[in-house]
């Protein structure tokens, strides 16, 4: 990997972390301003505060244990670049404590905004066989 891979892939890791930890705060610190947020089944949210309150209300319903794999890394102009990645681990519902297998493919856009890459875009989909 060349150094803008290597920043790309250090964002992920503190992504991985700040999700692992609930930590929306540092969730909000790895995304650009006017980030877009693109959860399964969700509408998109669209901006800081739309993406924070989003998280927020993950946050509050679920406890994510995942681990990221990076797929690739492409830088596609000087200040974008894309990563795509797999997660596994469980979730957690924080009202029945129940837990069950987390596995999804993700697809993050990155944007260099005053020398360090931002999450511009970042939309999921589960790599789960549906549920009965």
């Amino acid at each position: 990997m060349n150094a803008n891979e290597q920043s790309i892939a250090a964002v992920l890791a503190s992504y991985q972390q700040a999700l692992n930890q609930s930590d929306a705060e540092a969730v909000m610190s790895l995304y650009a301003p006017d980030a877009v947020f693109m959860p399964q089944h969700f509408p998109s949210s669209v901006g800081a505060d739309a993406v924070r309150k989003a998280y927020n209300t993950v946050f509050d319903a679920i406890t994510l244990r995942v681990k990221f794999e990076i797929a690739e890394v492409q830088q596609v102009a000087g200040d974008w670049a894309f990563a795509r990645t797999n997660s596994a681990g469980t979730v957690t519902a924080r009202a029945t404590g129940g837990s069950t297998p987390e596995a999804n493919q993700e697809l993050f856009v990155f944007q260099k905004i005053n020398g360090f890459w931002k999450i511009a875009r970042y939309c999921f989909s589960t790599t789960n066989p549906p549920r009965a």
